[in-house]
This record gives structure tokens, C-alpha cells and sequence, in this order.
């Protein structure tokens, strides 16, 4: 599995190789909320106020929309079925509005000895995950016969209600820029992108959260008529699976998060930190790419790979550079390497190689049509093609919780890390729409003391970092760690081919009982 292919992704949520796998990461918001909505809607006594919901009855269809969706085909070609799941729009008012969520399903085919559904969020916020049970089936082998595997898009995201802003981008993100001057211009581009949500998605914004996700998820267990959910979530899903865990204890059976976030410090400033992580993922890549440098021309060195990076950094500071039809700036460059480090195999290490080639041969004034990997990120940061896809990632984000709203918060921040990492702190500590957001509903939900949950996480994730993992495990005693150690890669089972944890995550599903103790593996 270390050699799926990857298309263009955005800078946070890297997607999953292949048609429809996204993995992902999650940024969000920070703090405070006004109104408090129930933690399970419905739970207190009486009569069931979601009752319309939880009985209501799936109507199951092809998941094939028409000639070109391929992943309708993939999930046909699995013996896949989909279904539009009815919730409310606004829990504190279930008589209200309602808005739809897209399943697909492929069924148990050993029902007599059938555990129950596996639900799946594969990252985001923003990502679609209706996709994903195909490849997640063949990655629990044998014991994928034993669950109904399904994909959820969340609300507001892929077939379900969707929330588009109308960007004219696919991506909040950008780097502050060499100066000033230069952090001022993205601070009107956050400043823009929010007033455009407020103008084109107004009424729903307040609604996306992951507490009202965590909701629908639990409208959804009703209406396959579960009493029960397992579920396996990857990144921002891990940070989903524990709100869920909290908000409706008893209701999941085996619970694995890959790629896990720790929930004190989930907020729209969670990049922030991560510059070391991704600094050593550039430099395990410049290593790779100087072993071969017959192929890519990069550099024979680690050292002389790293240097031909800083001359594109330096090169776009100084003047866009120009790749086809794009203009790749100050703002930019830097989230585009940003985008190039998640997983850790040989095609993604190779797509980025070619990219930065591409970008060298701009640098140095030449007319270049980018690669297909690089064509793919500048199509996601530089058109609006996936603007449903950042708007509905920041709109959980900006949801969630509360952002500093003064600009000089971060103009301070990404001053005083730029000396140390000038290609990534300009974009981990650099304002963003949420700066410019209305202050979220609820207040953030304090997680669960303990879970007995498999946890999974590398030791060099670039994304969701190894002490996010090591800190849930330290509060979840039930819990268990199973780590990758000398890899730097985001989301893991299934997706980077190790049979040391692939195989530990499938006896867990298979029988619901945790390894006795942590499990380290070392990657190939």
C-alpha cells in the first residue's frame, strides 16, 4: 500500500490515494460559545424528540449518479448500496429545517457470525468518506466479512447537504509572506473568504460542527437500527470518534482512531508546533530524492536538495513564479511543500520530487507545464473547483471553537518563529477566516476521561503528531497505542502497507479485545 497514488490534495487534509480515499487533517477553532444544546439530543425522559429521525426507514440504491462518477462504479463494483439519511438541521429545533447525509454500505456477507456496522470518517474536516468502504474492506481482510462497512459524508460535505462559499479557492490556507505588507494581504483574503461564507452560507454556519456531526452519526446508528456503532476514523475522524464516544457513551463497540488528535488542543491554531514534524519530513524526503538524483536532478545531497527548496522559497518571494496557467507567490509556494509531505512511500516522495523540478525549472525563468501532482495542488489553491471542499472545512473549523480575532496575534506569532522555520511557520501560525467568524454555539466538548480504543500513530506524522497519541493514551487507561516507528506518514492502517499493524487493528475488530500492552512496529 506504500505505492497508492495521490492526487492533488489540500494543504491540510491530505486525501487518501486512490478515487475516493481522503485521510486527513483537522484544523479548527478555539474557545467560548453562547448557547449549550443537550450532549445527546434526545436522552432525557420523555418522549424521543428525534423519533421522526430514528425510525425513519433507508431506502438503499445504486450509488452510480451517472456516466463519469467513478467512484459510484467502485463502490458498485464492491457491492456497495447508498442511502440519504434525514436529519435536522438545528438539533434545538428537530420540527425545523432538515438536511440529508449520503451513506454507502457494503453489507456483512458472514451473517452468522456478523459483528455490526463499521462507520468511517476519513479526515477533513471536509472530507468525504463515502468512498472509502471498498478499500477499507479489502484492508480488515478476512474479517471485513463480518461488518456492514460505511461511509458517511458528513453534513454539508460531499453527496450530503452541501455548504459552498463560493471561494475562489479550494483552501483557506496560505503563508504570511516575507513581511508586513505581505501578512496584511492575507489577512484581507481571510477577511473576504469569511464575509463571502456569511454572504453565500449564512444559514447554514452555525450548524456545522463536530458536535452536530457526532449528532448525525447517532441519528444514523438509529436508522440502521443498531443499538451499537464500531467505528474507525482517521485524523480530524479521530477527533469526530472521540466527541461522538463522549456525547453518546455506551453506543460504540471497537473504536479505532489512526492519526489521532489530542482533544486539548484540537482549535483552529492546531497547526501550530507541527513546524519541527514537517522540517524533519523535508528532510527525510531531500534524502530520499538525493539517492536519486540521476532521476530528479535535485541534488546529490540531502543538503543540496533542501538548498534547491530555499531557492524556490526565495525565488517566489521575490516575484511569482509562473507554472502553466498559475502564478505560484510568496502565499502560496510554501503551502504547496506544505502539501507534498504526509505520506512517506515512493510514488508521493516522486510526485513531489517532480514537482519541486518544476518548480526549480519556474524559478530559473523557463516555461513549464506543471506535473500532474502539481497541477492538481494549484488547481485546489488557485481555482475555485473545491471551493465546497475548504468552505465546509472551515465552517467546522471556525464552528468548533473560537480563534483569536486580533490580526497583531498572529503577525506576532509568525515573526518570532519565521527565524526558525521560514518555510512552514509563515503558514502554521498565520491567520485565517476563523479570525473574522461569529463565535460558535456551543461550547467545545471536554472528552471522555477514558475509551478503551485502539489507537494508531507514527512516530514522524507531519499532520496529527505522535504526542497527540501518546497524550490521548495517557488519559484513556483502557486504551491502546499501537506506534510506527521511523515513518513519516499520515493515517496508517490500511493506507502504509504494514502488516505489524494492519494485522493487530484487524484482531481487535475481530475480537473486540485490546493487545494486552502498546504495540510498537518499525516500518520497512
Amino acid at each position: 500500500m506504500g505505492h497508492r497514488r495521490q492526487k492533488g490534495h489540500p494543504p491540510v487534509s491530505p486525501r487518501f490515494p486512490g478515487t475516493a480515499r481522503r485521510a486527513a487533517l483537522a484544523l479548527t477553532a478555539a474557545a467560548l460559545a453562547l448557547t449549550a444544546l443537550p450532549a445527546t439530543a434526545g436522552a432525557s425522559p420523555g418522549p424521543d424528540p428525534l423519533a421522526r429521525y430514528h425510525q425513519q426507514r433507508l431506502t438503499w440504491k445504486s450509488c452510480v449518479l451517472g456516466p463519469d462518477d467513478t467512484t459510484g462504479r467502485e463502490l458498485e463494483q464492491a457491492g456497495a448500496r447508498c442511502a440519504d439519511v434525514t436529519v435536522p438541521l438545528d438539533y434545538s429545533d428537530p420540527g425545523g429545517r432538515t438536511i440529508t447525509v449520503a451513506l454507502s454500505r457494503i453489507r456483512a456477507t458472514d451473517p452468522g457470525r456478523r459483528v455490526g456496522p463499521l462507520l468511517l470518517n476519513g479526515g477533513g474536516p471536509g472530507g468525504r468518506t463515502l468512498g472509502d468502504p471498498p478499500w477499507v474492506r479489502e484492508a480488515m481482510k478476512d474479517v471485513g466479512a463480518r461488518y456492514d462497512v460505511v461511509g458517511v459524508d458528513p453534513r454539508f460535505v460531499g453527496r450530503s447537504t452541501p455548504l459552498d462559499c463560493r471561494w475562489p479557492t479550494g483552501s483557506a490556507f496560505r503563508a504570511a509572506g516575507e513581511d508586513r505588507a505581505g501578512f496584511d494581504r492575507v489577512t484581507a483574503f481571510a477577511r473576504d473568504l469569511a464575509e463571502r461564507c456569511r454572504t453565500h452560507a449564512g444559514d447554514l454556519l452555525p450548524h456545522a460542527t463536530t458536535r452536530n456531526t457526532a449528532r448525525d452519526l447517532d441519528v444514523v446508528r438509529a436508522a440502521l437500527r443498531e443499538r451499537r456503532i464500531s467505528y474507525l476514523g482517521y485524523s480530524y475522524g479521530s477527533y469526530l470518534g472521540e466527541v461522538y464516544a463522549t456525547m453518546f457513551p455506551g453506543r460504540t463497540d471497537r473504536v479505532v482512531l489512526d492519526g489521532v488528535i489530542d482533544p486539548e488542543r484540537y482549535g483552529p491554531r492546531l497547526l501550530v508546533g507541527t513546524e519541527r514534524a514537517n522540517r524533519r519530513a523535508l528532510e527525510g524526503w531531500a534524502s530520499w530524492a538525493a539517492a536519486r538524483d540521476a532521476v530528479h536532478g535535485l541534488g546529490r545531497t540531502r543538503g543540496e536538495v533542501l538548498a534547491a527548496v530555499e531557492r524556490v522559497r526565495r525565488a517566489a518571494a521575490r516575484s511569482p513564479l509562473r507554472l502553466g496557467g498559475h502564478r505560484v507567490d510568496e502565499h502560496v509556494l510554501p503551502v504547496v511543500v506544505f502539501n507534498g509531505l504526509s505520506q512517506h512511500h515512493d510514488v508521493a516522495y516522486g510526485d513531489f520530487a517532480q514537482g519541486v523540478g518544476d518548480l526549480l525549472r519556474a524559478a530559473r525563468g523557463e516555461r513549464v507545464t506543471p506535473s500532474p501532482w502539481l497541477a492538481g495542488v494549484l488547481d485546489f489553491v488557485l481555482t475555485g473547483t473545491e471551493s465546497a471542499y475548504g468552505s465546509a472545512q472551515t465552517a467546522i473549523l471556525c464552528g468548533d471553537r473560537a480563534a483569536p480575532r486580533d490580526p497583531a496575534v498572529y503577525w506576532r506569532d509568525v515573526r518570532r518563529t519565521r527565524a526558525r522555520d521560514p518555510l512552514f511557520a509563515p503558514v502554521t501560525q498565520n491567520i485565517g477566516p476563523c479570525a473574522f467568524w461569529d463565535g460558535p454555539r456551543e461550547r467545545p466538548t471536554t472528552v471522555h476521561a477514558d475509551l478503551p480504543a485502539l489507537l494508531v500513530n507514527a512516530t514522524g506524522d507531519p499532520r496529527t503528531g505522535y504526542d497527540g497519541a501518546r497524550a490521548v493514551r495517557s488519559r484513556w487507561s483502557s486504551s491502546r497505542l499501537i506506534t510506527l516507528r521511523g515513518a513519516d506518514q499520515h493515517a496508517v492502517y490500511g493506507v502504509y502497507g504494514v502488516p505489524c499493524v494492519d494485522d493487530a487493528v484487524n484482531a481487535y475488530l475481530a475480537t473486540g479485545r485490546l493487545p494486552g500492552r502498546d504495540v510498537d512496529c518499525e516500518a520497512p
